[in-house]
C-alpha cells in the first residue's frame, strides 16, 4: 500500500471514536448560523483533546487516555441510501487529485527506474469518508451515540424549559418505537445541558442567571455555558483569523446536514448496485416519519434512478457547487480567537466532567452485570439453551455454519452486554480489556452460531490485539480473515467486509507483510463496485512495489487493472494516471500488444479529459511501433488518431503545423535530382541516357564520371585544376559525397525523391503531397543577400512548388515519391520536410492487393472523410567522422547538405541525339552516324568537348574540312570512307599520301581522350540545333561493351558558381568476332632498293576469318593493306597468287606479303601508303581511317612521353653508356602501323549488306609478331572456347600475387643478343651455279662479294673470320671449300653506311656449297669487348659447281 499521513494506530483510532448527538434549538441554530456552521461543524475542528485524560478501570486501575477524540453530529433520524454514499465517495475520490508539480517517488528496481506517488491521498480520502458513511449496526455499538449535547441559546425567553422540551425530544427519539435510526449505546444516554450566548448581541447577565440555574438543576457537571460570537460580522476584516473549519468541512462528512440541501447532484451508480449497507437488522424501516429528522441529507431525490458510470463526465460537480455554496462565505466570521479558546474549552470540560465519568460509569455498570450474571443467571441462561438445543454445540468450521445473520439477540442479552463493554473499552483506548471482551463474545456468539455478530467479534479483536501496548500477543491476521469471509460469503455484507479488508490490509502493511496485505486486497474486488476495486487493486500494486524486492510487473498489471475499473466507475483522471504509471514498465520490453492497449486506453481518457497533446502522444505510439495487431484493429487505431488530431488542429488552427507520425520516411534514402526529363527516343532519335532517378547508383561508375570530368576540366584549363571545382552530381543519394552545398540552375526544376514506408496493414492516403522550404534570395554577383522566406510553399513567385494531389500507400509498402521544386530566384534553398493530409480510405482492409501505382490517379480513391494536415522534417545525418585521432575515439558526423542547393545564375542547357546509332557491330566495323546536339536553354554555349575513356571508339572526323568531306564515289556506295576509284596499272603498287597526327587532335603533347566537338562557329545559340557526323568503330574485343560520353560544354558569360556542364551518355555496343590478324616484319635480304638504299623490309600479314556463322556474315574481303609511319612504308605487294581480290570465308585465312622501305624521315607528318586489292583507293590519310589509326597510337604516344620522363631522370655518370644501349636496341626497332581494311558481306532478313572496317597492327621490333588485337584474344582463338572458359577460371589463382616495377626502372644495360645480331646486316652476292673444267685446272675459283651494311645510327668496327670450325658438323655442312686470301678482315662501318668486300672461294670437286661461312664480329667504337658476338647469316647461300 502507499504511504499514508497517519500511522495505522492514528488511523484506526480516529475510525473509532465515541459519537455524540447535538440536539439545537432553532435559536441556538441561529447564533451558529451567523459564521456560517451549523453547532457540530463549529465544535469539529477542537473535538481532539490537547492533553492526556485519565480513567479507572473496572479494578479501579488507572488508566491514560492519549490523543483522544470524539466526534459531534446533529441527530438523523433516517440512514443514508447506498446510492447516496456512492456518489459521497465517488466526490471524494474525483476532487482529490495529484498535487501538481509535485515530484514523485522514484523507485529503481532492476533495470526499471519508475516514477510513483509515494502516496494516495484520494485513497486515504475514501477510507475516512468510508468509516465515517457507515450507518449504525446493531450488532456491534462502535457507531452508536454515547451521549447527546442540549443546545440552547440564552436569548430565549424560557431556556430551561426549551432544555426540556429538547431532552424530551431526544428521549422520544431513542426510545419510541417509530424511531430505529440512530442508535443509541445505552438506554440511559448522557444529557448535557450547553447553554449558548451570544457575546456581541445578548445579556451576559442574563445568560449568567440562568446558567446558574442550570448547575443547580443539572449539577455542575451536566452543564456549561459556551460564550461565542464575540465580534460583529460586518467589522473591518484588518484583522485576520485563521479559518480552522475549511478542512474538515471540504472533507464532506456523511454527518454535514447542509453540505447537499441547495445544490441538486446526479447520482452516479454502477451497473451492479452496491448492496444495501445494513445488517440485515433494519428491514422493517420504513419513510414515513412525521417529524422533521426523517429526510437525511444524502436522500436520493430519484430513488429509483440510476446512470450509467462509463458516461459519467461530471463527476465532481456537487462536491464543486458544495464547495462553492460553502467557501462563498468566510466561516467563524464572528468568532475571534478567545471564542476559540472557549470551544475548545468547552470540549475538554464535557469529555473530563460529562462524558469519561459517564463512559467509566457504565462500564462498572456493565462489569457488575456480567460479574452478578455469571452466577444464577448465566447458568440459567445457559441451561434454557441447552434444554431447547441439546447439549454444547461445538465450534465448527466457517464453512459448515449456515447463515443464522437473521438471529436477534435482546438488548439485555448477555451476549451483547460484554459487546456493549468491549466497545467501550475500544473507544477509551482500553485495549487488553477490549480484547478479553471481544474474546469472550466471540466464542458466545461462535456457540449460537450467529455469525454477523461474530464476524464483528472477531475483526474488533483482531485490532485490540494489535493495537494492545507492548504487543503481548501477535497479530490474529487469522480472526481477520475469519471475519471478512464471513462478512461476504454468509452475511452478504460487503461493506463491513470492506473494513475489515482496509483495517486488516493496513495493520499488515505495518509489519511489512505486503504480500499478504496484497492478497487480501485483490481478494475484495469484484464487479458489484469498481471504485471500490480500482482502489484496493491500486493499493494492491502499490504493496507490490514496497516489497524488498520490488515485483515490478504485477505492480504494472494490477495498475492495468485498477485503471480499467477507475474508468467503469468514471474516474478519468485517475484511470489516466494508473496507465500512465504502468505504462513506464512496459515500454519498450517487446510486449507490443500490450503497450498498444495502453497507449489506446491513455489516448482516449486524455481525450476524454480534453488533454489533447497527450492523447496524440499516445496513439502517435501505437502507430509509429511495429504493430502486430490485426488490419482492423490498426484501422480503428488510425480513425481514432485521425479524430484526436482533427480536433487538436481545430482548436488551434492558425497554430504550426503537427509532426505526423506517419508513413514513416527513410530520411537517408532520399534523392535529389537536380535538371529536366529528358526527352525519350524519336524514331530513328535516341537520346543521351545521361542520369534519372530510375537509374541505380554504381560507384564504379560514379568514380568513372568523375575522373571524366577532372580530365576534361584539366584539359581545358591547361592541366590545372581550378580550386573552386566541384564534381557534377546530377543524382545526390546516400552514397554521393554530401559534403558541399549542390548547385542547381534557376528556372530548371529540383526533384526530391522521398521515400515512405507504410507500417500499418491498413493503406494510408497522403492528399496535397508538396515539400516543406525555406528559401533566402541572394544575388551572386553583388553583396547584397535578400529576407529569408520562412515555409514560403504558397509564394510560387520565387520556388514554383508541385503537388501530387493523392499518393496511396499500400498496407507495409515501401513507396517513393518524386516531388518537383522549380526556382525562380537565385539564392539559397533550404529544403526541411514534407507536408500532406493523411488519411486512409473507405473500405481499406480490402484495398491491400491494389495495384501501387493507381494511387497517383487524382481522384481515384475516396477518402472517409478523416484526414489531418501535417508534416514531416527530413533530417539526414551525414557521414560519421573517421579522418583524425579525435574523430575516431568520438562519434561525430559530418555535414549533408543535399537538401541545401544553391540556385545559380542562368546556365545553358544540352540535349544530346544519337542518330542511327548501332547497337551491334563487328569487331573493326566502321559505322557512319549522326549526333544532334540542341541547345533547349535561353543562352549560348560554347567550348563544347566529349571525353571518353575509349576515344578509339569514336570519331567526329578531322580538323581540317579538307580531309572529311567524302568522295561522291563513297556516296554513291554508301560507304564511311573517302575513296577514289584507281588506276589498274597501279594494283598492288603502293600509292602515297601524308597526314599530321595535330590535324586529328592526337600530338605528344594533348590529352586523346578530349575530343573538340567541331561546331559552326563554336557557338550553339539558344533553341538552335546541329547535326554533326560521327564515325564509329567496333572495339577490337568482342562482347558487350559499355561506353562513356562525357559532353562538356560551358557558358559564354563566366559565372562565380558554376564554370561548366556536363552531360552524360553510356552507349553499350555488342561486337561479334570478325577477322584476326598476325604480322611480322624481317629484314630483306636484298640490302639496295630502286634508290639504292639499304634497309628493306618484308612485312608477312596472317588474316584469319574467325567470325561464326551465327552472325549472317557470308564471307570477308580484303580491299585494302594500308602502312603509316614516319619512317618506313609499304612499296608493293609480293602475292603468290594471281587472284585481284582476297575473299575469305568462315575460318579461312590469307597471307599476303608487303616490301616495305625507308621514307623520308618526317618529324610530324606520317607517311600513308595505300596497297589496293580492289577498283577503289580508300584515302587512309583521311578521315575517317586515319582519325582511328592515329587513337589507336594514343597510348604509344603516352608510353614514349613516360619513357622520355624516364631517361631525362637517369645519372648523368651513365648518360653516354645508356645512349649507347639505346643505338643498339634502336636497330632491332621498327615503326611501322599496318591498316587492313576489309569489306563483309552480310545477309539479312533476305538482303544483302555490305560493311566495312579496318584492324590496325602495330609493328615495333623485327621479327617479333604483333596482333590485331590483345594478346589473350589471341590465345582464346588458338585455344577455342572451351579451353579459353577453363583458363580464365584459372586465371584469378594465378594472378593473385603481382609484383609492380618501381617507375623509375632503368634501361637494360646490356643488350639481348637479337638485338646485337641485328647491328650488322649481311649479304653475299655470288653465281648461282659456276662451270668449271677440273680436267683443265684443278682449283675452281669463284668471285664472292660480300655487302656489310650498318643499321644503326653508330660508328661500328666489323671484323670478319673466314676459318672454317674445325668440327665434323662443320665440314658436312660447309663441304670441303676455301676462302683464299687473308683470313680476318676489320673494318669499321660508319652509320648506314654500306661497305662491299671482295673475297675467292677456291673448290675442288664439283657438287653444292654453302657460302655462308663466313662469322661476323661487331663491336661499338666506344667499347672494348662487352658486345661482340658473333653475326650469324640465318639464310644458307648454296652455289653448285658443275664440270665443263
Amino acid at each position: 500500500m502507499a504511504q499514508c499521513v497517519q500511522s495505522v494506530q492514528e488511523f484506526i483510532q480516529d475510525s473509532f471514536v465515541p459519537l455524540v448527538a447535538a440536539l439545537c434549538s432553532e435559536e441556538a441554530e441561529r447564533l451558529t448560523r451567523k459564521n456560517n456552521l451549523s453547532f457540530a461543524e463549529l465544535v469539529k475542528p477542537f473535538c481532539r483533546l490537547t492533553s492526556e485524560v485519565h480513567m479507572r478501570d473496572p479494578n479501579n486501575q488507572l488508566h491514560i487516555i492519549k490523543n483522544l477524540k470524539i466526534a459531534v453530529n446533529n441527530i438523523i433520524t433516517h440512514p443514508p441510501q447506498p446510492g447516496a454514499i456512492r456518489k459521497l465517495l465517488n466526490d471524494v475520490v474525483s476532487v482529490s487529485q495529484p498535487a501538481e508539480g509535485l515530484v514523485a517517488n522514484v523507485i529503481t528496481a532492476g533495470d526499471y527506474d519508475l516514477n510513483i506517488s509515494a502516496t494516495t491521498p484520494w485513497f486515504e480520502n475514501y477510507r475516512e469518508c468510508f468509516l465515517q458513511s457507515m450507518p449504525a449496526s446493531d450488532h456491534e455499538f462502535l457507531n452508536h451515540y454515547v451521549a447527546c449535547m442540549l443546545v440552547v441559546s440564552s436569548s430565549e425567553p424560557e431556556p430551561v424549559e426549551q432544555f426540556l422540551k429538547l431532552s424530551q425530544e431526544q428521549h422520544r427519539i431513542q426510545h419510541s418505537s417509530e424511531y430505529l435510526y440512530p442508535k443509541w449505546f445505552i438506554p440511559n444516554t448522557l444529557k448535557y445541558y450547553v447553554l449558548l450566548h451570544d457575546v456581541s448581541t445578548g445579556e451576559e447577565q442574563r445568560a449568567d442567571s440562568i446558567y446558574e440555574e442550570m448547575k443547580q438543576r443539572y449539577g455542575t457537571q451536566g452543564c456549561y455555558l459556551l460564550k461565542i460570537n464575540s465580534r460583529v460580522s460586518n467589522r473591518g476584516t484588518d484583522e485576520q483569523i485563521p479559518d480552522p473549519w475549511s478542512q474538515y468541512l471540504q472533507k464532506n462528512s456523511i454527518q454535514n446536514q447542509d453540505c447537499y440541501e441547495d445544490c441538486p447532484y446526479t447520482v452516479i451508480s454502477n451497473k451492479s448496485s452496491d448492496h444495501l449497507i445494513s445488517d440485515g437488522l433494519d428491514s422493517e424501516i420504513k419513510d414515513g416519519l412525521p417529524n422533521n429528522f426523517k429526510t437525511h441529507p444524502l436522500q436520493l431525490d430519484h430513488p429509483s434512478g440510476s446512470l450509467d458510470s462509463t458516461d459519467y463526465t461530471k463527476a465532481a460537480t456537487s462536491l464543486q457547487d458544495s464547495k462553492k455554496s460553502n467557501s462563498g462565505m468566510p466561516h467563524g466570521a464572528c468568532l475571534t480567537l478567545t471564542d476559540h479558546d472557549r470551544i475548545r474549552q468547552f470540549i475538554q470540560e464535557f469529555t473530563f466532567r460529562g462524558l469519561l465519568p459517564h463512559i467509566e460509569k457504565t462500564i462498572r455498570q456493565l462489569n457488575d452485570q456480567l460479574i452478578s450474571r455469571k452466577g444464577l443467571s448465566r447458568s440459567l441462561f445457559s441451561a434454557t439453551k441447552k434444554w431447547f438445543s441439546g447439549s454444547k454445540v461445538p465450534e465448527k468450521s466457517i464453512n459448515e455454519l449456515k447463515n443464522t445473520s437473521g438471529l436477534l439477540y435482546p438488548p439485555e442479552a448477555p451476549e451483547l452486554q460484554i459487546r456493549k463493554m468491549a466497545d467501550l473499552c475500544f473507544l477509551v483506548q482500553h485495549y487488553e480489556l477490549a480484547y478479553s471482551c471481544y474474546h469472550t463474545a466471540k466464542k458466545d456468539f461462535l456457540n449460537d452460531q450467529a455469525m454477523l455478530y461474530a464476524a464483528g467479534a472477531l475483526e474488533m479483536a483482531a485490532v485490540s490485539a494489535f493495537l494492545q501496548p507492548g504487543a503481548p500477543r501477535p497479530y490474529p491476521a487469522h480472526y481477520m480473515e475469519t471475519a471478512i469471509q464471513t462478512y461476504r460469503d454468509i452475511c452478504k455484507n460487503m461493506v463491513l467486509a470492506e473494513r475489515c479488508v482496509l483495517l486488516s490490509a493496513e495493520i499488515l502493511k505495518s509489519q511489512s507483510k505486503y504480500s499478504e496485505a496484497a492478497a487480501l486486497l485483490i481478494r475484495l474486488t469484484s464487479e458489484d463496485s469498481d471504485l471500490r476495486s480500482a482502489l484496493l487493486l491500486e493499493q494492491a500494486a502499490h504493496c507490490f512495489i514496497n516489497m524488498k524486492s520490488p515485483m515490478v510487473r504485477k505492480f504494472a498489471f494490477h495498475m492495468i487493472l485498477a485503471g480499467h475499473r477507475f474508468s467503469k466507475a468514471g474516474q478519468k483522471k485517475h484511470a489516466l494516471r494508473c496507465y500512465c504509471q504502468a505504462m513506464q514498465v512496459y515500454k519498450g520490453k517487446g510486449w507490443s500488444l500490450a503497450e498498444d492497449h495502453i497507449n489506446f486506453t491513455i489516448g482516449r481518457q486524455s481525450f476524454t479529459l480534453r488533454q489533447l497533446d497527450n492523447a496524440v502522444s499516445a496513439f502517435r505510439h501505437i502507430l509509429i511501433n511495429d504493430s502486430k495487431q490485426s488490419p482492423a484493429q490498426q484501422g480503428a487505431f488510425l480513425r481514432e488518431y485521425l479524430y484526436v488530431y482533427k480536433n487538436v488542429t481545430q482548436l488551434s488552427p492558425d497554430g504550426p503545423l503537427p509532426q505526423l507520425p506517419l508513413p514513416y520516411i527513410n530520411s537517408s534514402a532520399t534523392r535529389v535530382f537536380f535538371g529536366h526529363d529528358r526527352r525519350p527516343a524519336e524514331g530513328e532519335k535516341q537520346a543521351a541516357t545521361h542520369v534519372s532517378l530510375d537509374q541505380e547508383y554504381d560507384s564504379e561508375s560514379s568514380q568513372q564520371w568523375k575522373e571524366l570530368e577532372e580530365q576534361v576540366v584539366s584539359a581545358v584549363n591547361k592541366g590545372v585544376m581550378p580550386s573552386n571545382f566541384q564534381p557534377t552530381q546530377f543524382c545526390l543519394n546516400h552514397y554521393s559525397d554530401n559534403s558541399k552545398f549542390p548547385l542547381a540552375v534557376i528556372e530548371e526544376p529540383i526533384i526530391v525523391e522521398v521515400s515512405f514506408r507504410n507500417p500499418l496493414k491498413v493503406p494510408l492516403l497522403l492528399t496535397d503531397l508538396s515539400l516543406l522550404w525555406k528559401f533566402q534570395p541572394k544575388d551572386f554577383n553583388t553583396k547584397h543577400e535578400g529576407e529569408t522566406k520562412e515555409l514560403g510553399t504558397c509564394d510560387g513567385a520565387m520556388i514554383g512548388t508541385e503537388a501530387i494531389a493523392e499518393f496511396l500507400i499500400n498496407s507495409e509498402e515501401t513507396k517513393v515519391a518524386r516531388l518537383k521544386l522549380f526556382p525562380h530566384q537565385t539564392g539559397e534553398l533550404h529544403i526541411l520536410g514534407v507536408v500532406y493530409d493523411l488519411g486512409t480510405v473507405q473500405g481499406a482492409v480490402t484495398l491491400d492487393g491494389i495495384d501501387p501505382s493507381v494511387g497517383l490517379q487524382t481522384g481515384k480513391f475516396v477518402s472517409n472523410g478523416l484526414s489531418v494536415r501535417g508534416r514531416q522534417d527530413l533530417e539526414i545525418q551525414g557521414p560519421r567522422l573517421n579522418n583524425t585521432k579525435e574523430e575516431k575515439t568520438s562519434i561525430k558526423y559530418g555535414p549533408d547538405r543535399r537538401l541545401d542547393p544553391i540556385i545559380t545564375e542562368e546556365m545553358p542547357l544540352l540535349e544530346v541525339f544519337f542518330i542511327n546509332f548501332p547497337t551491334g557491330l563487328l569487331c573493326g566495323e566502321i559505322r557512319k552516324a549522326y549526333v544532334e546536339f540542341v541547345n533547349v536553354s535561353k543562352c549560348p554555349l560554347t567550348a563544347l568537348k566529349v571525353v571518353s575513356k575509349h576515344p578509339e571508339f569514336f570519331t567526329f572526323g578531322g580538323n581540317t574540312a579538307a580531309l572529311t568531306p567524302l568522295s561522291p564515289s563513297a556516296s554513291e556506295n554508301c560507304s564511311a570512307y573517302k575513296t577514289v576509284v584507281t588506276d589498274p596499272t597501279s594494283v598492288r603498287t603502293a600509292l602515297l599520301s601524308s597526314a599530321s597526327s595535330v590535324d586529328f587532335g592526337v600530338g605528344p603533347g594533348g590529352q586523346p581522350e578530349v575530343i573538340n566537338v567541331p561546331l559552326p562557329d563554336a557557338i550553339l545559340l539558344p533553341g538552335a540545333s546541329v547535326q554533326l557526323p560521327m564515325w564509329l568503330r567496333g572495339p577490337d574485343e568482342e562482347g558487350v561493351h559499355e561506353i562513356n560520353f562525357l559532353f562538356y560544354y560551358e557558358s559564354i558569360k563566366r559565372h562565380s558558381k558554376m564554370c561548366h556542364r556536363v552531360l552524360r551518355h553510356t552507349a553499350v555496343i555488342c561486337t561479334s568476332r570478325s577477322l584476326h590478324i598476325r604480322a611480322t616484319v624481317c629484314r630483306s635480304n636484298a640490302l639496295e632498293d630502286e634508290e639504292g638504299r639499304g634497309g628493306n623490309m618484308l612485312v608477312f600479314v596472317d588474316v584469319e576469318n574467325i567470325n561464326t556463322s551465327e552472325t549472317g556474315v557470308k564471307e570477308f574481303h580484303i580491299v585494302q593493306v594500308s602502312s603509316n609511319s614516319k619512317h618506313w612504308k609499304l612499296q608493293k605487294s609480293v602475292s603468290i597468287s594471281e587472284d585481284k581480290d582476297t575473299k575469305l570465308a568462315s575460318r579461312e585465312r590469307a597471307k599476303l606479303c608487303f616490301k616495305a622501305v625507308r621514307c623520308k624521315n618526317s618529324e610530324e607528318n606520317y607517311t600513308f601508303a595505300d596497297i589496293v586489292f580492289g577498283n577503289e583507293q580508300i584515302i587512309s590519310s583521311a578521315s575517317p581511317c586515319a582519325d582511328f589509326f592515329f587513337q589507336s597510337l594514343s597510348t604509344e604516344f603516352k608510353r614514349t612521353h613516360v619513357q622520355s620522363h624516364t631517361h631525362a631522370s637517369q645519372r648523368a655518370g651513365k648518360q653516354s653508356f645508356d645512349e649507347t644501349v639505346r643505338l643498339i636496341q634502336r636497330c632491332s626497332e621498327v615503326d611501322l602501323n599496318i591498316v587492313v581494311l576489309w569489306k563483309a558481306y552480310v545477309v539479312e532478313d533476305s538482303k544483302q549488306l555490305i560493311l566495312e572496317g579496318q584492324h590496325h597492327v602495330a609493328l615495333n621490333t623485327i621479327g617479333k609478331e604483333a596482333f590485331s588485337f590483345p594478346q589473350k584474344q589471341g590465345l582464346k582463338k588458338i585455344l577455342g572456347n572451351s579451353d579459353w572458359e577453363d583458363l580464365e577460371q584459372e586465371l584469378p589463382e594465378m594472378v593473385l600475387l603481382k609484383f609492380f616495377r618501381p617507375e623509375n626502372t632503368p634501361v637494360p644495360a646490356r643488350p639481348t643478343p637479337e638485338q646485337l645480331s641485328n647491328l650488322i646486316k649481311t649479304s653475299l652476292h655470288y653465281p648461282e651455279s659456276f662451270s668449271h673444267s677440273f680436267h683443265q685446272k684443278s682449283l675452281c675459283l669463284v668471285p664472292v662479294t660480300l655487302l656489310l651494311s650498318n643499321c644503326s645510327q653508330a660508328v661500328v668496327d666489323v671484323m670478319i673470320d673466314l676459318r672454317h670450325k674445325t668440327s665434323p658438323e662443320a665440314l658436312e655442312i660447309h663441304g670441303s671449300f676455301t676462302w683464299l686470301g687473308q683470313t680476318q678482315y676489320k673494318l669499321q662501318l660508319k652509320s648506314q653506311e654500306v661497305y662491299s668486300l671482295q673475297l675467292k672461294a677456291c673448290f675442288v670437286h664439283t657438287g653444292v656449297y654453302n657460302l655462308g661461312t663466313p662469322r661476323v664480329f661487331a663491336k661499338l667504337v666506344d667499347q672494348v669487348t662487352l658486345f661482340e658476338t658473333s653475326q650469324q647469316n640465318s639464310m644458307p647461300a648454296l652455289i653448285i659447281i658443275n664440270n665443263i
